[in-house]
């Protein structure tokens, strides 16, 4: 599905809002914006669907237009709520080859930008400075579509952004052709992926790749290379993909977050992370040899 110019989402929380009837694996349904009007006290927004010339205020990728629900509104008759996690899975393409102009951008990527967006807007109505209430910057400026995705605190100035947290994956093989996938315990029963992690402060990204395999696993890695990223707004990352090879050690899961973690062949693999993220991109990748 190829999606240009114009679209809407309507967010409650974590949950992708449609009319019944719309299943998951359209990623965007086509609703219109003056349904907005069935969820009262909402907040609603627009932004520009592309990033790369939004500075100069070229919106020619088109709009998003944005609803977002109060978690505690009910549903009108016959909508229904799919959560983002879901509607992601169910996409078949990779989410991390996408390279071309903003105004190609996919259905996906203006889910996961708007996602982003629309809990960022959640989590700063305040100035994180002095406490007063934030408007929006382009609404300060003159209003008309905004360039800047921006809230502006009206008593100290102080401009906020949305918020991007770097965190790392890795996909680690070692000298038998093995790749190295751990259970958390967060994940649902049987599911193995990758190592992964926040970059703390003052850490680049090798060695904190380095750093998190250790930290779960108890293993030591080299010849850390990039292979690919991909924004994932649960709740504000952008995540940054390695592959790795195994150097040293003998693997030990904290017990913390990671609860098993074992050396998994080609040909039997545990229960992996659903199509759409860049877990299994990278997986997929291992798997059919071009990494």
């Amino acid at each position: 599905m190829i999606l240009l110019g114009n679209c809407t989402f309507f967010f409650q929380g974590a949950s992708l809002l449609a009319p019944q009837g719309v299943s998951a694996d359209t990623v965007y349904p086509d609703i219109p914006l003056s349904h907005a009007e069935q969820f009262p006290f909402s907040d609603i927004f627009t932004i520009p669907a592309g990033v790369s010339d939004a500075a100069q205020g070229d919106i020619s990728c088109g709009v998003i237009s944005c609803v977002s629900v109060p978690a505690e509104a009910p549903l009108p008759p016959f909508w229904q709520a799919i959560p983002v996690r879901q509607a992601l899975s169910a996409f078949s393409g990779s989410l991390t080859e996408e390279t071309g102009p903003a105004d190609t951008l996919s259905p996906v990527s203006r889910l996961l930008r708007a996602f982003h967006i629309a809990q960022w807007r959640r989590e700063s109505l305040f100035c994180g400075s002095c406490g007063a209430k934030n408007t929006d910057a382009s609404a300060a400026n003159g209003g008309g579509h905004p360039a800047e995705v921006a809230r502006l605190c009206p008593a100290c100035g102080r401009m906020e952004f949305p918020r991007i947290a770097p965190a790392v994956i890795t996909l680690i093989t070692n000298d038998e052709g093995k790749t190295l996938l751990a259970h958390n315990r967060k994940f649902a029963p049987g599911v193995y992926s990758l190592i992964a992690g926040f970059v703390e402060a003052g850490e680049n990204l090798e060695a904190a790749a380095a750093r998190e395999t250790r930290e779960e696993t108890g293993i030591e890695i080299g010849d850390i290379r990039y292979i690919a990223s991909q924004p994932w707004p649960f709740p504000h990352s952008l995540m940054i993909g390695f592959s790795a090879r195994y150097t040293a050690g003998t693997i030990r899961p904290d017990g913390v977050e990671i609860e098993d973690a074992q050396w998994f062949s080609r040909d039997n693999l545990p229960l992996l992370p659903g199509p759409g993220s860049v877990s299994r991109y990278l997986i997929g990748r291992w798997l059919d040899g071009t990494l």
